[in-house]
């Protein structure tokens, strides 16, 4: 267990007493108290008390029943992206806890607020290899940001307490908190729920150090050639209008990570495109032309630096981030600016001169001129017979004009919708970027409606990932959640087949994968569908999807062997970067 299983909590607000609660309706009033008004799961013989008490609760607590556990909490990670709170699954012991452990590593690195709860058996069993026991604890211990198994009814209030402050602050995160059958049963006298804001070991803010702000405001002022790369974290930290004075006063040209996307509308004029593998052209080279670069909420990912020995090795680096472990972890930093980037950016921004770096920024457009010609252009344009996955994109865009929930699945779909989705407002992105989960799409699309039902939520999906969550169309049929999915089929398992084709000599081993109708099944869902592959069908076909007042699937057949460019090939500098 983790050592902050001992540690005192300070109450923040305390409800009125009751006279006794079971376990299980305690853990039930915290999530109430927590503000949870949605819950992903699926029950089981552990957890079966507290599904007991839910029974009492449908009124307060809107359950929806995930047809697989990995479901349910790549659905609380879609909910905790579009609305900004926690989000919560159920699971049982046994195979049912350990079916989270893949949206607990994608939601730990892409910090993603989820508090799981999970069934256990009686205490008095833990240890003998009870049916369906697993140490829960021991498992999940590498990716979650704290879990704690419960075995006294009374510890649960302040443990809850503890969890979601734990997945809510600092650099947010996956909390498990595993509760045994004994403990969800168990009467006791409930004191009533306090929140938690304090933990005696645990500090989610670093001090913000001035004489940082300083160095780095310092470092910018005479800087010729800045370059601001930001992350997810502007996101997390609410500070989306804080970034944008940030770069207007400064004049700076400033890219976006996988995760960063929507954090600054696609159509800011400094908005210079997406790092990383298959990011724009002009951002990767000139990460290794700038004199000043500018990290904010992003953690230098191997996808973004490509080869360390050979990235931004003339740049002073200022690195901005809550967490103070990814401070020199990849990347040797020149200025560490500590601190919520919300708290921390009005203070540098305070600093700065206001300037425009007009030939820099030119110097960007030029390299992007050449990506539009070279690769961008021939995407959204072919004019070969074969759609293309980019030109999909670009009519999605017409109709939604940017302002839909884009989740994506993991792979070339993923890629592509990344680099030509448009985005007009922060949250719109959803993708697993870390972890790269294939079938994260379909449930978290279901959960980013939950947690958005206002918009439209979109999911792009390869016909590879589709089928890793495919029954969660069931969950669809049953709750009714509007998600349009958008499968773009080039019957491949796209990613892979183009790194053998350009790394292993085009020996295309197991790529080639067989789908089923993917219209029939929706159907068989009772969920409306279409299948185009001619380019003259494609425009009608996306309108009537979006249209549609209910969940649609619209399959798209695309080219077999077409490839995402630009591409820097693993070992390679970002300024390597490969348009062809």
């Amino acid at each position: 267990m983790s050592t902050l299983e001992k540690t005192e909590t300070k109450p923040k607000q305390k409800t009125s007493t009751a006279s006794q609660l079971t376990g299980s309706q305690a853990v039930l009033e915290a999530l109430i108290h927590e503000g949870v008004d949605t819950v992903f799961g699926y029950p089981g013989g552990a957890i079966m008390p507290i599904y007991d008490a839910l029974y009492d609760y449908n009124d307060r607590l809107r359950h929806i029943l995930v047809r697989h556990e990995q479901g349910g909490i790549h659905a609380a990670q879609g909910y905790a992206r579009t609305s900004g709170r926690v989000g919560v699954a159920f699971a049982t012991s046994g195979p049912g806890a350990t079916n989270l452990v893949t949206g607990l590593a994608d939601a730990m690195i892409d910090s993603n607020p989820i508090v799981c709860v999970t069934g256990q058996v009686f205490a008095s069993l833990l240890g003998t290899d009870a049916f369906q026991e697993v140490d829960v604890i021991n498992i999940t211990t590498p990716v979650t940001k704290w879990n704690y198994q419960v075995t006294d009814a009374s510890e649960i209030p302040s443990v809850l307490a503890k969890a979601f402050h734990i997945a809510s602050t600092g650099r947010p995160g996956p909390v498990l908190i595993d509760i045994t059958k004994n403990a969800q049963l168990q009467l006791f006298d409930y004191p009533g729920y306090a929140t938690c804001d304090h933990i005696r070991s645990y500090r989610p803010k670093p001090i913000v150090r001035k004489e940082y702000i300083e160095q780095a405001a310092e470092l910018i002022n005479a800087a010729k050639k800045p370059f601001v790369l930001f992350g997810q974290g502007i996101i997390i930290g609410k500070a989306e209008e804080e970034f944008k004075n940030f770069i207007e006063k400064g004049g700076f040209p400033a890219a976006a990570t996988v995760m960063g996307l929507s954090a600054l509308e696609t159509a800011h004029p400094q908005h210079v495109g997406m790092l990383g593998m298959h990011g724009n052209y002009a951002p990767n080279v000139m990460t290794n032309e700038c004199d000043v670069l500018i990290a904010i909420g992003m953690r230098f990912d191997d996808r973004v630096t490509g080869r360390l020995d050979k990235y931004a090795k003339q740049a002073k680096v200022i690195h901005l981030d809550i967490d103070p472990a990814e401070i020199d972890k990849n990347v040797k930093t020149t200025v560490p600016v500590w601190g919520d980037c919300k708290e921390t950016l009005p203070q540098l921004t305070d600093l700065i001169q206001t300037n425009d770096h007009r030939e820099w920024l030119n110097q960007f457009r030029e390299l992007e001129a050449e990506e539009i010609k070279e690769v961008i252009h021939p995407e959204l344009n072919p004019t070969s017979e074969v759609l293309t996955m980019g030109e999909v994109v670009r009519l999605l865009n017409e109709h939604t004009n940017g302002d839909a929930v884009i989740v994506t699945d993991v792979g070339q779909h993923q890629m592509v919708a990344c680099r030509y989705a448009k985005f007009n407002k922060s949250k719109s992105s959803v993708t697993s970027g870390g972890l790269g989960t294939m079938g994260f799409g379909l449930p978290a699309a279901i959960g980013a409606w939950y947690g958005a039902p206002e918009r439209d939520v979109i999911a792009i999906i390869g016909d590879g990932g589709i089928q890793m969550t495919i029954q969660e169309l069931g969950t669809i049929m049953q709750f009714g959640a509007k998600v349009k999915i958008l499968i773009l089929n080039n019957e491949f398992l796209g990613m892979v087949r183009q790194w053998q084709q350009l790394f292993h000599d085009k020996r295309y081993s197991f790529v080639n994968i067989t789908s089923p109708d993917f219209v029939a099944v929706a159907k068989g869902y009772y969920i409306e569908g279409n299948k185009v592959s001619e380019r003259e069908q494609l425009k009608e076909a996306l309108k009537t999807m979006l249209d549609h007042d209910g969940a649609y699937l619209l399959e798209v057949m695309v080219g077999k062997e077409n490839n995402v460019f630009p591409m820097v090939a693993q070992g390679t500098s970002v300024s390597e970067i490969r348009l062809k």
